[in-house]
């Protein structure tokens, strides 16, 4: 059985790199540049229909549990649930501004560039919360049996971008990934680091 913690780990690893592309994108956008809005839109469209449909079940399952054996992880596990739903909320609305200015619809540029600032320190926060607070006592408390539980209800499902059968429609995506991965390769370490 593949351990579903270091599995989310390596997940949120890919969703915080799929950030960080976001906001280069978003950056570009404030400083007058033209954004690649088709490669934002496929962000997006895996955030909410790989995050939000399978990565995010998965947890309500797994935190469900984790409250039934420390409940005095409630009011944690509680406000992420409800983080789940936000971030639904505000990815699609995101997705809207992100897909409308792809199309040359004029929008403000301070309505993309907040709603993308809220979504992007809103997900970091939610990640982070999740890495720090609740993902170290499910690794304490929650059983294969919990897992397989977990397993039974919302089943592991292939990763369509970040998996080895990559969808068509997450090619290019795929690639720039690819190409800032090599570079931050290429560039080495940052100074004083070891």
């Amino acid at each position: 059985m593949t351990d579903p913690l270091a599995a989310w780990h390596t997940e949120h690893l890919n969703f915080a790199r799929l950030l960080d592309i976001l906001e280069e994108q978003v950056a570009a956008f404030h400083m007058g540049e033209t954004p690649n809005y088709a490669l934002m839109g496929d962000i997006l469209y895996y955030m909410r229909n790989f995050t939000d449909r399978v990565h995010h079940p998965r947890e309500d399952v797994a935190y469900a549990r984790l409250t039934e054996l420390d409940p005095g992880v409630k009011l944690v596990v509680n406000r992420l649930l409800q983080e789940h739903r936000v971030l639904a909320t505000a990815g699609d609305d995101l997705l809207t501004h992100v897909i409308e200015a792809g199309e040359d619809v004029v929008i403000p540029r301070a309505a993309l560039e907040a709603a993308t600032a809220t979504y992007l320190v809103y997900y970091r926060h939610h990640l982070s919360t999740e890495e720090r607070d609740v993902m170290p006592r499910a690794a304490q408390l929650l059983t294969e049996q919990d897992w397989a539980a977990v397993d039974a209800i919302v089943p592991v499902r292939p990763d369509p971008l970040f998996g080895s059968n990559v969808l068509e429609r997450f090619e290019t995506l795929r690639r720039q990934i690819d190409l800032d991965a090599k570079a931050a390769r290429d560039q080495g370490p940052a100074p004083g680091t070891p």
